[in-house]
């Protein structure tokens, strides 16, 4: 297992995008608004959810050596 050093804002984004995508698909199922708003807000936040993945992804997998060194100095 490797161990990753985050941030709190880092951690506080990657919880945001988990949580947006999932309301998105959420909303995707539900049935308590009209099916027009339903998509139009479900769709958005799975897009939002899925694009701030990378970005994500990125800060915990592309810079963790970067970040391992930083914090030795």
């Amino acid at each position: 297992m490797k161990n990753r050093i985050l941030s709190v804002p880092e951690l506080g984004f990657i919880a945001a995008t988990r949580g947006m995508l999932g309301a998105g698909v959420g909303l995707l199922l539900s049935d308590k608004i009209t099916t027009q708003q339903r998509r139009a807000m479900g769709w958005l936040l799975v897009a939002i959810g899925a694009l701030t993945t990378i970005p994500a992804a990125m800060a915990v997998f592309g810079t963790s050596e970067r970040r391992i060194v930083e914090a030795t100095r």
